[in-house]
This record gives C-alpha cells, structure tokens and sequence, in this order.
C-alpha cells in the first residue's frame, strides 16, 4: 500500500509569481516517487497574478481537490480593486491612502493569521475522512492559515504525521508592521504561531535564519531545504549582447526602495557619457508607484524599461541577457531570514549578482558562498559604485562573462526534492 501524501496549498496553477513554484516543482517530482499524492486548491480563488503557462508542469497522476473559498478581496475591492490588487501582490506604498489604510487595519485585525483563514473549516471538512494512519499531510504558507488546516485536523485526529511548510516567517516578517495590528491582534498572532510550531511533527523552512528563530521557540524538529531552479544551467560563458543592462526581475515593493542605487546610477550616468549611453535599467515584475516615481525623481527613466509581470520563461530569458542582476532586500533585520526564490534562478542563469540588503542577511552567505557576485549594505555607496563601474569596464572589454558559480546544482528542484523525500521518509518512521 502507497503511502498518502496530501499537500495543502493555496497558491497553485495558473497562479503566477513566487508563491506557486515551490510546491509545484516539489509535486512534479514528487510524482515519480512511490506516494498517493493528492494536492488540495481553492476551487475559485482570486491569484493577484495568473501564469497559464505553469499548468504544463502539474503531473497528470495526482489527485486534486478543489475546495470552494470565499475571498474577501472580492468585496474589499469594491473600495478600491486596484489597491486591493497591490495589496495582494504585497505592494504596500509608504504612505497609504484613507481606503488603503482601512482594508490594511481589516486585513490585520479581523483576518487573522490572513484573509484566508474562512478557507480552512472547509478544507479540514472535506480531509477529515480521507486522512488515516498511512497519511501525511503537509501545509505551506503564507498564507499561514493553511497550517491551521493541519493544526485543526491534528486536534480532531492523531494518527496522521503533518509537516508545516514556512516560505516565509510569521509573525516577524517585515509586512506585519504594516498591517496596524492591535495588541490583541498580535498577541493571537504568535498565539496560533506557537500552536503550529509546537503540534506539527516537522518543519520545513527555507532558510537558516527562520531556522534559528523557530529553535528558539520550539523542540519539533526543523529542517532548511531551500528554494531553488527547474532548468539547465545556462551554459553561456560569454557576455550577453546589447546594452549594458541591469535587471531586477521578480516584485519591488516600496520598503525595498533602493535610493543608494539610484544615487549611484545617477552620478555614473553624470560623470561618465560612455556609461550613460550604453546603460539600460531593466524591471520585470509588480513594481510600486514609489519606485517607478524614486526612478523618474533620480532622472533614471530615460534609462528604463519596464516590462510589468511577465511569464516565468520570459522572466528567465531575461536572467539570462543582462550584464548584472539586481537582489533587493528591505534594510532591515526583520529580513535578515529573507532569501528570495529569484536568487535559485539567477545562480543558475550565471550572470553576475548586486545583491543589497541588511547586515548579515542570508542572501549575502549565499551569494558569497555560490561565488556569484556581490553584496552589499545600504550605507556602501561607494563600494556599489566601484563594484558597478568595474563591472562595466568589463563590459566595454566584453569581458563580463557568466559567473563560474560553485555547487549550484544542489539547488536543482530534482535534488532538492530528493532531500524532501529523505524527510517524508523520517517522519513516516
């Protein structure tokens, strides 16, 4: 008899952006072990983003159960759906409007873990019959209210073994500050937070840093198994063609603002004409109004081209022909823990890395570590600028060549699924 394996998740196909690829990849490969899987959905959920184009890797031998759910961002658009629409994406503007600021409080303070938790009594209703002592069930957030699923069922029954997924912190991720929660709302926060770490047989994180926070909160066992890439490694050495382009690719929230890049950029194209004429700054991604405005306030939009959300190939072919890669992480330490899913995809399109971020931020070991460019902090201005300058040097030598990146297929979705089946295996026993 198949071992049951039933993954609860609310971001699935044609779910678009970041929060869909981790599971789906790990379900793709998944597939071929010797598991009954079976994938619980919404039925009619409302993705902030929509990639079609990811349907082609949801394996045909899989169970999915689509349960119904009512969004509240349905009728908390009514007071503003394009707002209601950044806030999905998790574009939060430093200074949010009166209609922004109400769906923030409602958001944080009558929706608690997140505005999905109306999903879970039906979810654990329609689970409650299927799961036996041959079962594990796994739960991935944000959103968080998922692992209230596992929690619930865990309560009604025993027999079953539950690991809980984080793609993210809870209740120190960086947004939280921005939901205006109540004392009482945030006290019921860490309340379900530490009820979760405590009841799950295992948790899965997908850094070091949430590692170590979790272990200071709870004995259940932790586990890192990071995020990673589904493709070859760009086998290109030589420099891309074209202009000499730098590229974020992927969302760029407000509290993410760069103004020390922007500042550098803009007395580079002031005090250098080759640089100015051959640059190009490339944004590929939900991007907030107070970035596109911090861009046109430095006089760096004649150098820009955005591109919006693209499709995650198109995305990638974009990795693949700029000349640097930019990383940006909110400067502070609530994102510390912080690795973003982009930066698997960048190792494996080999092009050069300007990560920044706060001081001892994981992204920085890891760009470090992988040899795959640079880091830097938000008060190295001029470090930014030598490292960018000699970059683009390299450039008019035509010598900025793909990063000989060390180890970088550890991070291949097939290998890191192998990891996870060791775990499952674990915890089965």
């Amino acid at each position: 008899m198949n071992k049951s394996l039933i993954l609860v998740t609310y971001y699935w196909p044609p779910a678009g952006g970041p929060g869909v690829q981790r599971w789906l990849k790990f379900i793709k490969y998944l597939s071929h072990y010797n598991y009954d899987i079976t994938v619980v959905i919404p039925e009619n959920p409302d993705y902030p983003v929509v990639d079609s184009s990811l349907n082609s890797d949801v394996p045909e031998n899989i169970s999915i159960i689509k349960v119904p759910i009512a969004e509240p961002s349905r009728w908390l658009g009514k007071l503003s759906r394009k707002r209601t629409k950044k806030l999905q994406r998790g574009i939060l503007d430093k200074q949010p409007s009166w209609k922004e600021k109400i769906a923030l409080f409602i958001r944080g303070n009558f929706f608690i873990p997140d505005a999905r938790i109306g999903w879970k009594n039906r979810v654990v209703k329609e689970l409650r019959d299927r799961v036996n002592d041959s079962s594990i069930i796994i739960t991935t957030g944000p959103p968080h209210s998922v692992h209230l699923v596992g929690l619930e069922l865990k309560r009604m029954l025993s027999q079953f073994k539950w690991i809980a997924d984080f793609r993210d912190p809870w209740t120190t991720i960086g947004y939280h500050k921005s939901l205006r929660l109540t004392r009482i709302a945030r006290r019921k926060h860490e309340s379900l937070e530490q009820k979760v770490l405590d009841a799950c047989d295992h948790l899965l994180v997908t850094s070091e840093h949430t590692k170590q926070e979790f272990a200071t909160k709870t004995h259940t066992p932790i586990r890192v198994i990071t995020n990673g890439f589904d493709r070859a490694v760009n086998s290109m050495t030589q420099q891309p063609p074209g202009a000499f382009t730098m590229s974020h690719i992927g969302t760029l929230l407000s509290d993410r603002n760069p103004h020390v890049l922007w500042q550098v950029l803009l007395e580079l194209t002031q005090e250098n004409e080759l640089f100015k004429s051959h640059f190009k700054l490339v944004l590929a991604g939900n991007v907030s109004d107070e970035i596109l405005k911090s861009i046109k306030d430095y006089n760096l939009d004649p150098y820009l081209e955005n591109h919006g959300y693209v499709k995650h190939d198109v995305a990638y072919s974009l990795m693949k022909a700029t000349q640097l890669l930019l990383l940006i992480e909110i400067d502070s330490k609530d994102t510390q823990a912080i690795v973003p899913g982009k930066l698997f995809e960048y190792l494996a399109s080999r092009r050069p890395i300007i990560a920044l971020g706060p001081s001892n931020a994981e992204i920085k070991t890891r760009v470090e570590k992988a040899k795959a460019g640079s880091f830097f902090t938000y008060d190295a201005k001029q470090d930014l600028k030598n490292y960018i300058l000699s970059r683009f040097n390299d450039y008019l030598e035509n010598k900025n060549t793909g990063i000989d990146a060390t180890d970088i297929e550890q991070f291949h979705r097939k290998n890191l699924t192998h990891s996870l089946n060791q775990l499952v295996k674990e915890v089965w026993e």
